[in-house]
């Protein structure tokens, strides 16, 4: 591979000819220039806890972006970031991507671009998960993982409830991703399925039997460290595609009054607690807009289209009981009703 080295003021020369990237590129080489003197590299930030990156201006996403593509394309060397004896090595694909993540506008969601800037950041689905939380009784009463993910399936923000990572199943945390990605793998502007929706559909027999097993997980970063970072504005999940089909309660679709723009996954607790504190969760952010969007659902409820359905009967022959629909879910431990949960809007 050609290795290219230069002063990062030659480097913003060359790319000034390339019109609005090139003039992106020369704000970010200024950005680290400016922000990152006393970090030499991805992993060195990475070890930062979430508000000393903060001070710093540095997102998440800012540091997925540039190491999930630093293998892709010329990598350029930047020297004098830290005095001449300090070599930054960084490439131009994940200086493009960086550049996107950090001066995009609000309005970058518009039409096929999808990011996570309509979406909560961890602060906001934090305060959500907190209240959602405390307001649901059912199901074991344990503390949850929260993940939200963009409409192309990147994780946008982790959470937990729970005063430490451990304090909530650990193994929750990455199922959490699971489900959002499937409630925004699965769902339209015009049909809203939660994951609760897919738990009968991938029985043996079902309308979507072997979906579960269409979408792997993206092992590597959904188990990368630090794990101290687990459920933090740093988690090392955010920006990335997490993958993974989940077929029961937790996963719902997220709604503006345009459609769908991404999705939120619970988990932690029993699955149908997952799916009522993530009904919770929704309304609390404002994306549970199905109405204004003319999202439609399986359950039968116009006001909460994408509920949880108990219609499983026993199956005479034994085996997985049979929904009345074909979208059931199996009650669970302490189950709440459904029908108390906000309508959508």
């Amino acid at each position: 591979m050609t290795m290219i080295t230069t002063h990062p003021s030659s480097f913003g020369k060359i790319l000034s000819h390339s019109s609005a990237i090139g003039h992106r590129i020369q704000q970010i080489v200024q950005f680290f220039q400016s922000k990152l003197k006393r970090y030499r590299t991805i992993n060195q930030l990475r070890a930062l806890d979430d508000r000393t990156l903060k001070d710093i201006g540095v997102s998440p996403y800012d540091l997925n972006a540039i190491e999930h593509h630093k293998n892709y394309m010329t990598r350029i060397h930047f020297q004098g970031l830290v005095g001449t004896a300090t070599r930054q090595s960084f490439n131009l694909a994940a200086a493009i991507a960086l550049g996107a993540s950090i001066f995009a506008g609000a309005g970058a969601n518009a039409g096929a671009s999808f990011d996570c800037a309509s979406l909560p950041n961890h602060a906001v689905l934090q305060a959500a998960l907190d209240t959602a939380v405390n307001a649901e009784d059912s199901g074991l009463d344990l503390q949850m993982w929260a993940t939200v993910v963009d409409r192309d399936g990147i994780v946008c923000a982790v959470a937990h409830s729970g005063n430490d990572r451990g304090a909530q199943w650990p193994g929750s945390r990455v199922i959490s991703a699971q489900k959002a990605n499937t409630a925004n793998a699965f769902s339209l502007d015009g049909l809203a399925l939660s994951t609760a929706n897919l738990f009968s559909a991938v029985q043996p027999g079902g309308s979507l039997f072997g979906l579960q097993l269409s979408n792997p997980v993206n092992t590597d970063a959904a188990y990368k460290g630090p794990a101290k970072n687990f459920g933090r504005v740093n988690d090392p999940m955010v920006g990335s595609v997490i993958g993974g089909v989940n077929v029961f309660g937790g996963g719902l679709g997220l709604y503006d009054d345009s459609g769908v723009i991404g999705a939120i996954g619970l988990s932690g607790d029993t699955s149908c607690a997952d799916h009522m504190i993530a009904w919770r969760v929704r309304h609390e952010l404002g994306l549970d807009q199905l109405v204004s969007a003319g999202a439609g659902g399986v359950s039968g409820d116009n006001m909460r289209p994408d509920n949880i359905v108990f219609d499983i009967s026993a199956n005479p022959t034994g085996g997985t009981g049979l929904s009345a629909g074909g979208f059931g879910h199996p009650e669970c431990i302490n189950t709440g009703d459904p029908q108390m949960l906000p309508a959508v809007r």
